[in-house]
């Protein structure tokens, strides 16, 4: 699930733009990020199952409350814009299927009953079933082993990096990191590999406290299954809309049909059709996974109920910001910037957001006080220190252009 959200519409959209305005020159960060966005959410799965508690307890374990309301209103502004791009990202993907469909009706309709999913049916349940919409994602694999590719100039451009270091460039490539390395999955993945325990019988804070090597390693093989699936999916999108619209001089994307011709090769009419669907899908997956992360933060920073597994009598602190966050978001779509523009200003912003919470994600994971004989390895600490600083550099230059 946590792949699968990774490509949500702010991905899409941000990979779709990258193959239109750079072709495959910029096909080497979907290798290059996999181990960077793995390795970051093994971390976060390890913290969790050594401490039974989320990420934003961790931090106001070990740092002051400045710290933690800093990372928390951090998160709160990416993740409510990220919201309110993917409410109006699905909304224009209904659109396409529906044209005299109503814009502001269908934010609005979109918002609440994303909302009502959370609020009245377990997340996994709704899941199970969104995870077939994502699946026409895999329309850009069959698309591109159905068109003409040149299979060593991919092979070259995606492993050898090429750099431009033009503004646009800074900005998009802060873009992709943004929406592969995103903070929302950092808080996310903590929770629910808490809540997973929860479901288990380990009720109590003492009971969860502890776990084995069978469990961080099967932990492992999920996190790397559900990473390697979502860039082999940003791979080919870039790839597709690198050999169809980049090479018919299409490369700026203003529109979702804009996007959706990069499927025409494979879907013909029914291209606008798929491309909707793989929006609907990831949208509905991402915004719970976004508003959620949003309050396990908020409500493990003081102290109040939270869970996606809690009626909503018992946790209503925890919902109420689950509201007031997808209500910001629905309000987003009314200041007037672009849907498809708004996709990728949302991964600038996590790409922005990102650095600042993986250091200490980095540190946590490396303190012997916290994690004991399950803290990071040396290998561990070094690539977690480079990630760190790598986001950094990029989230600073992009600040800077």
């Amino acid at each position: 699930i946590t792949g699968a959200a990774d490509d949500d519409p702010s991905g899409i959209a941000t990979y779709s733009q990258t193959g239109a305005q750079y072709g495959t020159s910029l096909l080497w960060l979907a290798a290059w990020t996999l181990p960077l966005m793995a390795i970051v959410q093994e971390m976060c799965g390890r913290i969790a199952l050594v401490t039974g508690q989320g990420l934003a307890t961790n931090i106001k374990r070990l740092y002051s409350k400045k710290v933690l309301h800093i990372c928390t209103i951090l998160l709160l502004i990416a993740n409510t814009f990220n919201i309110g791009a993917d409410l109006g990202a699905i909304a224009k993907s209904i659109q396409l299927i529906i044209p005299s469909a109503s814009f502001v009706f269908l934010i609005i309709f979109v918002g609440i009953v994303s909302l009502l999913l959370q609020v009245y049916i377990p997340y996994k349940k709704y899941a199970r079933v969104l995870k077939w919409l994502v699946i026409s994602l895999f329309s850009y694999v069959a698309t591109g082993l159905l068109i003409h590719m040149d299979w060593a100039i991919l092979l070259r451009d995606g492993l050898i990096p090429n750099f431009h270091f033009t503004k646009e460039w800074i900005l998009l490539v802060t873009a992709i990191l943004g929406t592969t390395i995103s903070p929302y999955l950092f808080f996310w993945e903590t929770s629910q590999e808490v809540e997973e325990q929860i479901a288990e019988g380990k009720e109590t804070d003492e009971s969860r406290i502890g776990t084995t090597k069978s469990e961080i390693k099967k932990m492992r093989v999920d996190v790397w299954t559900g990473m390697f699936l979502s860039n082999l999916v940003m791979f080919f999108i870039i790839a597709v809309c690198a050999n169809t619209l980049f090479k018919n001089g299409i490369t700026n994307i203003a529109t979702a049909s804009d996007a959706a011709q990069a499927l025409a090769p494979f879907a013909g009419k029914w291209a606008t059709t798929l491309f909707a669907f793989g929006i609907i899908g990831t949208g509905m997956l991402a915004i719970p996974v976004l508003a959620g992360s949003t309050s396990y933060a908020i409500s493990e920073s003081f102290g109040w109920k939270e869970g996606l597994y809690r009626k909503l009598s018992d946790a209503r602190a925890f919902y109420a910001i689950i509201s007031i966050s997808i209500a910001i978001g629905i309000l987003i779509n009314f200041i007037g910037i672009d849907p498809i523009r708004a996709l990728i200003y949302s991964a600038i912003a996590n790409g922005i957001v990102a650095p600042v919470i993986i250091i200490f994600i980095v540190h946590i994971s490396g303190s012997k006080r916290v994690m004991g004989h399950f803290k990071n390895k040396t290998w561990g600490n070094i690539l977690g220190w480079i990630i760190a600083l790598l986001m950094s550099i990029t989230a600073l230059a992009a600040i800077y252009s």
